[in-house]
């Protein structure tokens, strides 16, 4: 095990012998409990990366964090805290790691192995890239590339030159489909599902975060867009019903019917049949 205690997260039975707390506080729930025998501070933000440093305590020293859970440092935090944290083991080892943890066999280069700020060790992008493509959902692993690709920590020129040079590893069919789909422009998961789901059924390719401009005047950035028959795609999340938010997007999608834009708006409860989606744009698009 790596250390005891990272950043306010720590091993129960090491604080116990410590005498920093007692059983008794454990099992109170004082401390949040993350996995089996580790524990964290309760004022910490119990999300997939908290669930991530946690798995770190456990881990044997050759093993890191990979894929999405080393996605969350490089600008795709979107895996949910219930989320299984995704540890990379080399094939030697036998540790399976406790409920919560999703151990990978595979091999590992110690130039794919970087460690952040926290000593957390973790993926460099480019690993992390491979193994988001070939663990991860289609949707999913592109939802997450497209992030890293936006917050400048994922350079796709390079992550296509290491799959040019990979021919022969495990699932390098996947890392192909997935690579050509990713586009940093994506602000979202559900822009870049979306924009996944129109591509895989032969829709044409939707520009994402389209800037509408007619007759010299700014309508608004809107979340996809196919120009040449002037049909949006909005998706409207939790910040979108905030006060004064809606009644700017009203606004905005005012303007843009009015100078003769469809505009097809999605929530939540519509992402769950993406097949309807699809249908509604493709209705739309004829």
């Amino acid at each position: 095990m790596r250390t005891q205690r990272l950043h306010g997260v720590f091993l129960g039975s090491h604080a116990v012998s410590e005498g920093a707390v007692t059983q008794r506080q454990l099992k109170s729930g004082l401390y949040r409990r993350l996995l089996h025998n580790v524990y964290a501070d309760p004022g910490l933000p119990a999300d997939h990366r908290l669930h991530a440093v946690a798995a770190s305590l456990l881990m044997p020293r050759a093993a890191v964090l990979g894929g999405r859970s080393a996605a969350a440092w490089w600008g795709a935090p979107f895996a949910a805290p219930t989320d299984a944290v995704v540890v990379l083991v080399p094939h030697s080892s036998s540790w399976r790691g406790p409920r919560g943890v999703r151990a990978h066999r595979t091999a590992l280069d110690p130039a794919d192995v970087v460690t952040v700020d926290d000593g957390t060790r973790i993926t460099g992008p480019l690993r992390t890239a491979w193994d988001v493509a070939t663990l991860e959902t289609v949707p999913n692993a592109v939802a997450m590339l497209d992030a890293m690709v936006r917050a400048g920590h994922l350079d796709l020129a390079a992550a296509a030159a290491d799959l040019g040079q990979s021919h022969g590893r495990w699932r390098a069919s996947r890392v192909e489909k997935v690579l050509p789909l990713v586009d940093g422009r994506s602000q979202s998961p559900p822009e870049s599902w979306v924009r996944v789901a129109c591509v895989r059924a032969g829709l044409p390719v939707p520009t994402p975060q389209f800037v509408v401009v007619e007759g010299g005047g700014f309508l608004g950035v809107v979340d996809l867009a196919w120009p040449q028959v002037r049909l949006v795609v909005e998706y409207e999340g939790a910040y979108h019903f905030d006060g004064l938010q809606i009644t700017k997007d009203d606004a905005r999608y005012e303007r843009l019917v009015a100078a003769g834009w469809r505009v097809i708006r999605l929530s939540a409860a519509d992402l769950r049949d993406m097949e309807a989606v699809v249908r509604r744009i493709r209705e739309a698009l004829r």
